[in-house]
């Protein structure tokens, strides 16, 4: 009799229903793919073959295929949560155990690794203390919260222009040809005795702030003539937290008048001819200045800071004084106060002095067959002969996709196509309940004939 096609059929659909109703529970769980039941219909086989005139004998189920199409993203207020915008998997790590999620809800244990609920380990590309990759094996990442340590500053680019109509200073005396010129002494407290002035923040080893003021004094030609002729030559002299200092990095006596720390000299097109004396032999434009640093000890010790104060794009033109550049590359310690997680994985601590650097670098992990992977449940895949082996590498590379930081994907279910879908599927089941019933009815005929 033909129950068996009616109780198979009652099977699947059965099957089918709990899929759905487990599509729909997870219709809020982040990073879930729904899955497909996908049937196969059944047939008696012999020696001979199948007959022309076979009837099936049911259905059955050829396997439950997980989609894994690309789930809707939702920002969060996380900077731990990270969505996947592509086919990669997370690799995360228990005990040495590998498995593969899509589910980017991290956050930090009490030993700064980051892991996700269950305590699973996110891994990825190790940073060293400069902020350099190990693109080795993938170890699980941790964030350093360790302050970053001062760095002296040793360069600072300036790019300034010295009007050339400054006149030299001093008590002018026009009417003579040529002028006569009575020179003042520089002063740093004197403002006649410098044509203009600037200043930057530089710091010590120890991460110490001092401002360092340098002073411009054109050269009076008369009385020292240029060492290119034609030129025109600007004397440089600077003070370090009010202190004037001389070029060898002595700090000058009270009631000493200051010597210049160095001269630049321009051509007659505005163009700087070079520093002396210059920092280097390769950065001729580049004044060498010794500035003497307090060490921050409790016993003060004067300490000297060797800078290249590199003036190689500043200019010389008949217009006013202008500093459109001043930047040094030293700066104090920090404490990390935030980090994010770029497109390519890598994780960027921000610090409390301004500056940044790479804490490690998210990995992500594809397969050639994702539909191959073993489901473990709270979110997790393992791989399997099936799937092929894992294809490890930083996002953007290929269609392993990009990250997206204070974000997560949501469940890919479409919640009202599996709706549809519950209604078809009982339907069917109905419906084989009904041939059944008839199967039955037939069968109560036979018993009653006579």
């Amino acid at each position: 009799m033909g129950f068996q096609q009616g109780l198979s059929g009652l099977n699947a659909a059965s099957k089918s229903l709990d899929v759905i109703g487990n599509n729909i529970s997870n219709a809020n769980t982040v990073g879930f793919k729904q899955a497909q039941v996908q049937f196969a219909d059944v047939y008696a086989n012999s020696l001979n073959g199948a007959s022309a005139n076979a009837v099936g004998i049911g259905v059955k189920v050829s396997t439950i295929a997980q989609q894994f199409t690309q789930g809707n993203i939702s920002s969060t207020n996380n900077p731990l949560d990270i969505a996947i915008n592509g086919s990669g998997f997370f690799r995360v790590s228990t005990n040495g155990s590998v498995t593969y999620t899509r589910n980017g809800q991290f956050q930090l244990d009490k030993n700064g690794f980051i892991v996700n609920a269950q305590g699973a380990q996110l891994t990825g590309y190790l940073a060293n203390a400069s902020g350099v990759l190990s693109t080795g094996s993938p170890a699980a990442l941790s964030i350093n919260t360790a302050d970053i340590a001062p760095n002296q500053t040793t360069k600072i680019n300036a790019i300034m222009n010295l009007d050339s109509r400054e006149l030299v200073p001093g008590t002018q005396k026009p009417v003579a040809i040529p002028p006569v010129i009575t020179p003042i002494a520089f002063s740093p407290t004197d403002p006649t005795s410098y044509n203009k002035s600037t200043s930057v923040t530089v710091f010590d080893s120890l991460g110490n702030s001092h401002v360092l003021q340098t002073y411009y004094v054109r050269v009076d030609p008369a009385t020292t003539p240029p060492a290119t002729a034609g030129s025109i030559e600007w004397n440089v002299f600077s003070t370090v937290d009010g202190n004037p200092f001389d070029a060898t990095g002595a700090l000058v006596p009270t009631g000493t008048t200051p010597t210049p720390i160095g001269k630049l000299a321009f051509d007659n097109m505005g163009k700087l001819l070079g520093a002396v004396p210059a920092y280097s032999t390769t950065s001729p434009r580049a004044l060498q200045m010794i500035v003497p640093v307090n060490s921050g000890a409790v016993t003060p010790i004067n300490t000297t800071a060797n800078i290249a104060f590199d003036y190689t794009s500043s200019t010389q033109f008949g217009s006013d004084f202008s500093v459109s550049t001043m930047k040094q590359d030293g700066y104090t310690s920090g404490k990390l106060s935030k980090f994010i997680t770029s497109k390519d994985g890598t994780i960027v601590g921000n610090y409390t002095n301004g500056q940044t650097k790479v804490l490690g670098q998210v990995v992500l992990a594809g397969f050639t067959n994702p539909n191959g992977l073993q489901s473990l449940g709270d979110n997790q895949w393992a791989e399997t002969s099936g799937s092929g082996q894992a294809l490890v590498g930083p996002p953007g590379n290929g269609a392993l996709g990009v990250l997206t930081a204070s974000a997560t994907e949501d469940s890919n279910t479409d919640l009202t196509g599996e709706l549809v879908n519950m209604i078809t599927a009982q339907r069917v089941y109905q419906a084989n309940a009904q041939t059944i019933k008839t199967q039955d009815q037939v069968l109560q005929t036979i018993v009653n004939l006579r």
